[in-house]
């Protein structure tokens, strides 16, 4: 199994990126995809979920300006981040999970200039 995160890199205040994650080894559709990051310092956490069936949801910091979004036949998983702040710095990594099965991508840097 392999999650491939893309996308990340350096962008100032009120900018724009978006990650790709290019997922195999799974059924992708079956799984639910999210994005979590994790700052320096700080705990991973939840940025966004997409569910196999269509939901999505997201942490509280980022409603609004992120979008998670999915092609089940490229076998991968969007994040569009606008408005982005300083505080969105951090590494993102790609999550698969169903039932008792979940994978990890590698994680993708993204800095946010003031």
């Amino acid at each position: 199994v392999q999650l491939q995160a893309s996308g990340g890199g350096l962008v100032q205040a009120g900018g724009s990126l978006r990650l790709s994650c290019a997922a195999s080894g799974i059924i992708f559709r079956f799984y639910n995809m999210g994005w979590y990051r994790q700052a320096p310092g700080k705990q991973r956490e939840l940025v966004a979920l997409h569910t196999s069936g269509g939901g999505t949801n997201y942490a509280d910091s980022v409603k609004g300006r992120f979008t998670i979004s999915r092609d089940n036949a490229k076998n991968t998983v969007y994040l569009q981040m606008n408005s982005m702040k300083p505080e969105d710095t951090g590494v993102y990594y790609c999550h698969a999970v169903l039932s008792m099965r979940e994978y990890w991508g590698q994680g993708t840097l993204v800095t946010v200039s003031s």
